[in-house]
């Protein structure tokens, strides 16, 4: 899941936000003001009832990422990459890179979410029981405390990817120790959560008229395509596990420079040299990759007054791996970003990776050769 904008970083680690976001905050800030807070606190007016919802709404989302944060805090403290956290349509998301070392690890991990939101529930619900400060504030405060708690027990259920999943999963691999074993155990529990929440989700909408039926059933959808997810990266480990980034790469890709016009690049590059994506130097370093399908969508009489730094992405947007990188590692990173990476010796270029690459490898069972674009 990536990130529409970013927020800033925690702890060093990146905060993005993803569009779906902004969708799930003002259903969430709707429910409360309409329905949720009128309800369970009777008699205030609707300005009030919708302060009180945009408060328990971003607190909400605080809470959220605190949870992440737990994951992710714990991850480093195991020796993992952390790409960073996307709060999205159903929460939020920490992306880490690279297999957990164990499954003691992986456990750790797995549970310091829920360890925060139970004690983020305890601490809501301590504020509404114990403070009385005002109906307004005991009201958010309560509702916060039900929902962490509520968030605690939907995420422990052994449901592969749900952190629940991720220990069951660490328990299995430390019993059998066979991740592999361990993944398809958990993954197909997450599958099978995922289509009796369909199930239940559209009975509650027929026969019951209800319309969190339908959101029951999208949460179900989520599971299912998630945990499927699983199941399909599991069999590109088993398709790629061994391989190297220097076993599929291109080397000594065709390069252009940063200054050179388009209409020189079209004229001295891409005839001769016809491909899909360059990399792009100055003064001998890599700066960038320049995509053909940019090139080919500015009109031809501008060519000659733009250059290939107008329409190249910078390194900074684009993945970068070494030699020694495992290409189960590199999928994920090229899956989300332009489908193109570097591959570099410090800052010398020594090949170029695509999908296109990896895909071939695929296709022909991660056999250990060289792909050739």
């Amino acid at each position: 899941m990536n990130a529409t904008f970013e927020l800033g970083r925690i702890a060093g680690i990146r905060i993005g936000v993803n569009w779906s976001w902004l969708v799930v905050f003002a259903l969430i800030v709707w429910s409360l003001a309409s329905a949720v807070f009128p309800s369970q606190n009777d008699g205030l007016s609707d300005a009030t009832y919708v302060a009180m919802a945009i408060v328990a709404a971003l607190l909400f989302f605080a809470s959220i990422l605190l949870h992440e944060l737990g994951h992710a805090i714990e991850a480093k403290r195991e020796g993992m990459e952390i790409e960073g956290i996307t709060l999205w349509l159903f929460g939020g998301v920490a992306q880490f890179r690279g297999m957990f070392p164990s499954a003691g690890a992986e456990f750790r991990i797995a549970i310091a979410g829920p360890l925060v939101s139970l004690a983020l529930g305890v601490f809501f619900l301590a504020i509404a029981v114990l403070t009385k400060t005002s109906e307004e504030i005991d009201g958010v405060a309560a509702w916060l405390g039900y929902i962490n708690l509520m968030l605690l027990v939907f995420n422990l259920l052994p449901a592969l990817p749900l952190d629940g999943g991720r220990v069951l999963r660490s328990a299995l691999w430390g019993a059998r120790d066979d991740f592999r074993w361990a993944t398809r155990i958990a993954a197909n529990i997450g599958r099978g959560f995922g289509f009796l929440f369909i199930a239940g989700g559209i009975a509650l909408f027929i026969f019951a008229n209800s319309f969190s039926g339908a959101w029951l059933a999208f949460i179900g959808w989520f599971l299912l395509m998630a945990a499927s997810g699983e199941l399909r990266y599991l069999a590109v480990q088993d398709a790629l596990g061994g391989l190297r980034v220097r076993d599929l790469m291109v080397r000594d890709p065709q390069t252009v420079p940063a200054d050179m016009s388009l209409g020189d690049f079209m004229d001295e590059i891409v005839w001769p040299n016809r491909y899909t994506t360059y990399p792009v130097t100055e003064n001998g370093r890599v700066v960038g990759l320049l995509p053909f399908r940019c090139v080919a969508q500015i009109p031809r009489r501008e060519w000659d007054e733009r250059s290939v730094r107008d329409c190249m992405l910078s390194r900074d947007e684009v993945p970068v791996f070494d030699e020694d990188d495992e290409v189960v590692e590199a999928v994920g990173e090229l899956a989300e970003g332009p489908g193109r990476g570097l591959v570099l010796d410090g800052d010398r270029l020594v090949g170029f990776l695509s999908r296109t690459d990896v895909a071939r490898a695929l296709q022909t069972g991660g056999l250990r050769r060289r792909g050739r674009r």
